[in-house]
């Protein structure tokens, strides 16, 4: 009885976080659903088929699944060996959009590459490296963590590459912003004191000030071109002041919130989203789901993002090694940041920045990557003693 009880008790200490899995599961299957809803429209217009957008989408929906299942069984430990060549090669791979017939520009900006007649922002990819390149450099470094030169500034020096090549080469300011974040928080939970943070936290903010009001005074020997930040910036407070010009996407993602109410038009009955709103099944899907399911499905889809975060800090806390934890809470607060920065853009609360919702927005390579994510914290969720 005792050996068969043995048994019970490992097995289950071997589960993953089954919480979280069906809540990951659960976007998932929204996003299919929206994803077919919103692109309908544009993918008939573009391609003379409704369904070809939601055919890709699925098929990665698929694949990512398979490769979540696969590292949810793959000792998250392995990757510690790693973590130097991880880094580099997550950096590198930004240059990869610089290799002729590699890279390709959208709209002025260099971020995507072409790879067996599929594209992908390599953004993804560093995303991803980063975090485990921290979480073991944080593990290893432990006890300098209170250090203000090698617990804190010396970390944030190994920043500089992949910012510098996300800026500056592939003009990707978004993502900049969410490895910054993703990064600060991982140092905070590996010890960093909390004085180093806001000292940051106001230089900072002074060189926001200080940028925002020299490209305020250049504006008039420039082109508009060359300021479009301070341009989203300034139409951010009042879109309407140029509804046609940058306000444009704003304009018409508070017309789809504001009209589906609290219960929503009905799925696929979104006005917006008939060449309105510009690719609404990429960045503004979360503007097309509340204007066809109301306040109650925006609800809803916060709610299942609420339930991930609370898992994945949960599944970090109960960790038994600082590699896992950090890894953890950077998968967590990754996923965290871009919902956040996503709502906040649709809703007109911030400029808009090309972050897409996660599990919702179409994007292949990106919810593979996403999956491949949740892979690993379901894998660290296995360490703990308890579900």
């Amino acid at each position: 009885m005792q050996k068969k009880a043995k048994k019970i008790s490992k097995f289950a200490n071997n589960q993953f976080d089954f919480i979280l899995c069906i809540t990951v599961v659960l976007l998932l299957a929204l996003g299919i659903i929206m994803v077919l809803s919103a692109s309908a429209p544009s993918s008939l217009a573009t391609t003379g088929n409704s369904y070809t957008y939601v055919k890709k989408q699925l098929l990665f929906a698929v694949v990512g699944l398979i490769v979540m299942f696969f590292l949810s069984k793959v000792d998250y430990r392995f990757y510690k060996k790693y973590y130097w060549y991880i880094y580099f090669a997550a950096w590198l791979v930004l240059l990869l959009v610089l290799v002729p017939g590699l890279g390709y520009s959208v709209k002025g900006a260099t971020r995507w590459i072409k790879f067996a007649g599929s594209q992908f922002q390599p953004s993804e990819l560093t995303k991803i490296g980063m975090i485990i390149f921290y979480g073991g450099y944080l593990a290893d470094h432990r006890s300098e963590m209170g250090n203000p030169v090698r617990g804190f500034i010396v970390p944030l020096l190994y920043l500089l590459p992949p910012i510098l090549i996300l800026y500056v080469v592939q003009n990707h300011f978004s993502v900049s912003l969410v490895i910054g974040i993703v990064v600060l928080v991982m140092m905070f939970i590996a010890g960093s004191r909390l004085k180093y943070f806001l000292v940051t936290a106001l230089i900072g903010m002074v060189a926001v000030v200080l940028l925002i009001s020299k490209a305020g005074i250049s504006q008039s020997s420039k082109s508009k071109s060359s300021n479009f930040r301070l341009d989203r910036i300034a139409t951010s407070f009042d879109p309407w002041s140029d509804a046609l010009g940058t306000g444009y996407q704003t304009v018409q993602s508070l017309y789809a919130i504001g009209s589906g109410g609290m219960f929503g038009l009905g799925l696929g009955n979104s006005k917006q989203k008939y060449l309105y709103i510009p690719e609404p099944h990429n960045d503004f899907i979360f503007s097309i789901l509340a204007e066809e399911l109301g306040y109650l499905g925006c609800i809803l889809v916060i709610g299942l993002f609420a339930i991930f975060i609370w898992r994945g800090i949960l599944i970090s806390m109960r960790c038994q090694d600082l590699f896992g934890s950090v890894i953890a809470i950077g998968i967590t607060t990754l996923i965290a940041v871009q919902a956040v920065l996503n709502i906040a853009v649709v809703t007109g609360t911030i400029p808009t920045t090309g972050m897409s919702l996660p599990f919702l927005s179409y994007g292949g390579t990106a919810l593979l990557l996403l999956l491949a994510n949740v892979g690993i914290l379901l894998n660290i969720s296995r360490s703990s003693s308890r579900a």
